[in-house]
């Protein structure tokens, strides 16, 4: 954690850095507080308060004349939506919102009460970290808190929303949670702009370190970006409304809706398209809320809804490194897909992959083990399970895109779709060597041989490994009609953690 400026008398941290070109980026803008970001977040007149007169008991370096009521955070139970959930906001304006003991056991609480009821619980988090001045004891604080979110994890939502600074070991609270949402201006690093530039001589912003851009497009610790606190708090609020209260309920049901009509999708599957809105004509209309749509962009999660129900999407992107799994999209899914199972949420599988990214720093990168996370969440997912083949599956991106052999309920397929261990124009290279060293003008004859005899989608279907070959238009009645049938499959309980990625 970043020490304090000489002279400091507040935080961890001393006064908030500016983030870039959004120096008002750690602190609220005039006229809002932690109680007022409650009250937003909250539905009109149901927050009840814990701890408002709550105070530290530290003494040294002047502390016991500077005793605020409530330690710099704002906790207690509220309801959004009409649903009841634990909620604490942390308030930069009460000793820069910096965390001490008193201040960790209002979080601490807040989190014992959603255990307590089973309802979700959500952090608006802004502060510079630790309180130096009460030492050890914050330290053990985080690990209070950090001790609670494993307990709680897989059990109720945790929801993360950081309206402005986050720094030290403040980050890995948030890390802990299902949902981070952070605001276009806040920021959250373990180490600060000043110490890196003592240790390290790097000369950069806070934005520039730990950003949302960074966190939203590199970094992947963030789900959503929104332009100002109200958006985050409604993107807060959208999230939770595909979840449940707890995995002991099944996830909320809205009213239902059409889906959009299904796109025209390019025959040849070497052309490039953008999956999102074949996942619109799947999904009731309006209900897609992607997440981390901007880091590996060459998959696609987020939450929609059939026929009012909620599900989790799980989607190849073409349009990026042509839907190709690699290290980040395989943890980026992984997770999704664990969150989905531990809150019920069944699966939608939408394929169009060439296999894994090839080279050297994907293998180097440790792609073998991060790709596993993924086959491994597929495989021990308990929830009804569905996939479509849009037009290729080839080899372990096959397998691991939630395949009947890991233990899809129901597997369909366009008809022009190819599922093989690698494309036609590799295989026949291998299986048909010597053949085209002899008769190099054979080689067009051999692919659509290849393609005829090994990967059209009837060899899979005729192998159970495709259910139905079904055409694109019909491809929303036939998953909503599998979830259908599929809906006594549906178990409520602890089934495992959401473990970060």
């Amino acid at each position: 954690m970043e020490p304090a400026a000489p002279g400091a008398t507040l935080t961890s941290t001393g006064p908030p850095e500016p983030a870039g070109p959004h120096p008002a980026a750690t602190s609220p803008p005039r006229g809002e507080n932690a109680l007022a970001r409650v009250h937003l977040m909250a539905d009109a007149g149901s927050f009840e308060e814990f701890g408002g007169q709550a105070r530290h008991r530290a003494t040294a370096f002047g502390m016991a004349a500077r005793r605020p009521a409530g330690d710099g955070v704002v906790t207690g139970a509220a309801r959004v939506d009409g649903r009841p959930v634990g909620l604490y906001a942390q308030d930069p304006s009460v000793m820069g919102g910096s965390l001490g003991e008193t201040h960790a056991s209002k979080i601490a609480r807040v989190l014992d009460y959603a255990e307590r009821v089973r309802a979700p619980a959500i952090g608006l988090l802004d502060s510079g970290g630790a309180r130096i001045q009460e030492g050890v004891a914050a330290l053990d604080g985080y690990g209070e808190i950090f001790r609670r979110n494993v307990r709680l994890s897989g059990r109720v939502p945790q929801i993360s929303v950081v309206l402005g600074s986050c720094a030290g070991g403040a980050v890995y609270s948030p890390a802990l949670t299902d949902i981070v949402i952070m605001t276009e201006n806040a920021h959250m690093f373990l180490t600060g702009p000043r110490v890196l530039l003592a240790v390290t001589h790097e000369d950069v912003t806070p934005g520039e370190l730990g950003g949302a851009a960074v966190h939203g497009e590199v970094s992947g610790v963030a789900h959503l970006v929104a332009g100002s606190t109200r958006h985050a708090l409604e993107l807060a609020r959208r999230v939770l409304s595909y979840l449940p209260g707890s995995c002991w309920e099944p996830p909320p049901i809205a009213p239902p809706a059409a889906a959009d009509p299904m796109p025209d999708v390019p025959a040849n599957p070497r052309l490039a398209f953008d999956v999102r809105p074949v996942v619109r004509g799947v999904l009731d209309s309006g209900s897609f809320l992607e997440l981390q749509p901007r880091f590996a962009r060459n998959i696609v999660v987020g939450f929609g809804r059939i026929e009012g129900r909620a599900v989790g999407v799980v989607a190849n992107q073409p349009l990026h490194r042509a839907g190709t799994l690699d290290i980040a999209a395989s943890e980026k899914a992984a997770r999704f897909v664990r969150l989905c199972d531990a809150f019920g949420l069944p699966l939608v599988t939408l394929v169009d992959t060439p296999g894994f990214l090839p080279g050297t720093a994907q293998e180097r990168g440790g792609v073998i083990r991060k790709g596993a996370k993924l086959l491994y969440a597929f495989a021990e997912a308990t929830v009804p399970r569905i996939t479509v083949v849009l037009r290729k599956a080839f080899g372990g991106a096959y397998i691991v895109m939630n395949s009947r052999s890991l233990g899809a309920d129901a597997v369909f397929c366009w008809p022009g779709a190819e599922l093989a261990v690698m494309g036609a124009e590799g295989a026949v290279d291998v299986i048909h060597r010597r053949e085209l060293e002899r008769e190099p003008g054979r080689r067009e004859e051999l692919i659509g041989r290849y393609r005829a005899e090994a990967m059209a989608p009837h060899v899979a279907a005729e192998r159970l490994s495709v259910d139905e070959v079904i055409v694109p238009h019909q491809t929303r009645e036939t998953v909503a009609s599998a979830l259908r049938l599929l809906a006594g499959a549906a178990r409520t309980g602890f089934r495992h953690d959401n473990l970060p990625q």
